[in-house]
């Protein structure tokens, strides 16, 4: 299977998907990813004393080590306006999403979900235009497209949830597939958060080391798995 994994920021692979990523790249699925922004406008750059430009450059140099880390089968870095997003036409947005998916021609998309996780705007974007251009696309007649997932976070772990920032969660009857990933997949997704050297900071406050690999959650768009299935691919 050939999947392509849209997100708007960079780092947004790491602190999400990285490890069934992992997994499925040993597997011996294509993997690959698609970001929007350079990540520029993040506030860590007043920290750092750098321009949204040179951030998002910064930014984007830790994202080559991330495609070498993980062992991307190919990464795209655009830059539309971080932080912008919401005052772009979406139809923009829509046409050079669109344009990178009939490129690669993946069978599987995985984007946010409605909510975002995190709640912030691009993500929110992200979710509408990843659906918009699934469904047009599919219309055209582009059969290899065969489904659309989100990844999202499943039940809180209260242990941790104190600890960590605020994130939004789907329901449990809302999950359509839950993947167990391996100590191995899991430190990949520690490696590729290491990849980010001007976010350690963030990093640690995260504690996403701590709850990095384990249990990650995915919804199906238009379809419905109950009980979830443990792999993205099931009934393909």
């Amino acid at each position: 299977m050939r999947f392509l994994y849209i997100f708007p920021h960079p780092d947004d692979e790491s602190f999400g998907p990285a490890a069934p990523m992992a997994q499925q790249l040993r597997q011996g699925h294509e993997v690959h990813l698609l970001t929007l922004t350079k990540g520029g406008a993040t506030k860590v750059r007043h920290t750092l004393g750098l321009s949204i430009e040179e951030m998002g450059e910064v930014r984007y140099r830790e994202m080559l080590e991330v495609e070498k880390v993980l062992g991307l089968t190919s990464m795209t870095v655009l830059d539309l306006p971080d932080s912008g997003m919401k005052e772009m036409d979406p139809r923009e947005i829509e046409r050079v999403v669109a344009e990178q998916i009939q490129r690669l021609q993946p069978n599987i998309i995985v984007s946010y979900p409605v909510h975002g996780i995190s709640g912030f705007e691009d993500h929110l974007v992200m979710h509408a235009v990843a659906k918009r251009v699934f469904l047009e696309l599919r219309d055209q007649g582009h059969a290899y497209l065969k489904r659309l997932a989100f990844y999202t976070l499943g039940p809180a772990n209260t242990d941790i949830e104190a600890s960590i920032f605020p994130l939004k969660r789907s329901k449990m009857e809302e999950i359509d597939c839950v993947v167990e990933v391996s100590d191995q997949d899991a430190e990949q997704m520690r490696n590729g958060l290491r990849c980010y050297v001007s976010y350690a900071e963030v990093i640690a406050k995260s504690k996403v080391m701590e709850v990095a690999g384990g249990t990650h959650y995915f919804e199906f768009y238009q379809e419905q798995f109950q009980p979830p299935v443990a792999d993205i691919t099931e009934g393909l």
